[in-house]
């Protein structure tokens, strides 16, 4: 929730703002920008920029420092190219750890190339619970390490709206080090010192929806798997398989109704940094982000999103209900162990010639809640 309060607060004073400042010509730069982020452009095919500073706080970072952007437009500047994006953010902790994220989804002209990627490069602590559904709701230590993440789809049109490509993930975990670590701890066997594995894979998407950050209707239905192995130059021998599809039904012209199913069953061994992970802040929202893991998971989630309300041209709210699992070779797959999740969230249209919105969701679980400010939806 720290890391929304920036942006948060200005989206709010630039809703009550606006009609103001339409009226009162100001010199000062800072309100110039506000403007002209937050209205509406007269030329809709035109690219849209923004960049904020963020500011969060939590027991294991203490106090933290960064500055997100946000850069989306239409190849070409053709409007019947689908919405391409690029997202980063770059953060500091008065702990001394630091990150820098970059994700994109980016389509080439008549949407023949996709190429759906992220980068991560941080020293951050992994609050560690343990492997399994059954994994205690104490943590049982703070990992300690400097990750590294790319992982790219380069994908080519077939047919229309059909995709088919390469798939690669690289991930290394190094200076690996425990702390605040329970009496009966024990670091995880497969890679609790650190690795390094490369995945090659192929993967098929089909996906006809137009703006991936606030999808009104389509389908996007993405199959795929990866294969790690030393001839890849990887410390361990594992495959995993991704099943991810999702739908969207307009109920009104603002209001949507979103459904999605999530599976990720991984064969052979696995380091622990790389087993499927539950919670984070699309899926599963209101578990922390590897709460739950194992080799496999499977999950689903239903939303209901108004966009807007009948009686503002910008806000909107959503509810959220969803549940799944994890479970491997201790723990097999059990139909009376899905996990409830649920909220609900506030939306602000942010970009009106581009349809998007930012989002401010709070969800609820049998273990506690948790609170997420992003650009965009969450799936």
């Amino acid at each position: 929730m720290g890391r929304a309060l920036t942006l948060f607060t200005l989206l709010v004073c630039t809703t009550t703002g606006l009609s103001a400042q339409n009226s009162i010509e100001s010199d000062n730069a800072f309100m110039r920008y506000i403007k002209r982020v937050f209205e509406a452009d007269e030329n809709p095919t035109a690219p849209k920029l923004i960049n904020y500073p963020t500011l969060a706080f939590a027991p294991e970072t203490n106090w933290e420092i960064g500055v997100s952007s946000l850069y989306v437009y239409s190849a070409n500047r053709d409007l019947t190219n689908r919405l391409s994006e690029t997202k980063s953010f770059a953060f500091y902790t008065l702990e001394n750890q630091y990150g820098l994220w970059l994700d994109h989804a980016l389509y080439t002209d008549k949407d023949k190339w996709f190429f759906l990627g992220k980068a991560r490069y941080q020293n951050f602590p992994l609050l560690y619970h343990g492997i399994g559904r059954e994994s205690p709701a104490e943590v049982q230590s703070m990992i300690e390490g400097r990750y590294l993440i790319f992982r790219e789809r380069i994908m080519r049109e077939t047919r229309r709206s059909l995709y088919v490509g390469l798939e690669l993930d690289f991930q290394k975990l190094s200076g690996v080090g425990y702390t605040s670590s329970t009496q009966d701890f024990t670091p995880p066997e497969f890679g609790g010192a650190g690795s390094t594995n490369l995945g090659l894979g192929l993967g098929v998407i089909y996906n006809n929806i137009y703006n991936a950050m606030n999808p009104r209707q389509g389908v996007y239905s993405e199959w795929g798997f990866l294969a790690y192995d030393a001839f890849t130059g990887s410390d361990f021998d594992f495959v995993s398989y991704i099943s991810d599809n999702r739908f969207y039904k307009p109920i009104q012209a603002n209001k949507v109704l979103a459904f999605q199913i999530y599976g990720q069953l991984t064969t052979g061994t696995p380091p622990f940094n790389m087993l499927a992970l539950m919670g984070g802040e699309t899926l599963m929202r209101g578990y922390y982000l590897g709460r739950y893991r194992d080799k496999n998971q499977v999950a689903g989630q239903v939303e209901y999103r108004v966009l807007p309300f009948s009686f503002s041209k910008r806000l909107g709210a959503s509810v959220f209900m969803a549940t799944g699992q994890v479970f491997g070779d201790d723990f097999s797959f059990d139909w009376k162990h899905f996990l409830p999740a649920g909220g609900a969230g506030l939306r602000f249209l942010i970009f009106p010639t581009k349809d998007i919105y930012t989002r401010l969701d709070m969800a609820f679980t049998s273990e506690g809640q948790g609170f997420y400010f992003f650009i965009g939806e969450a799936f």
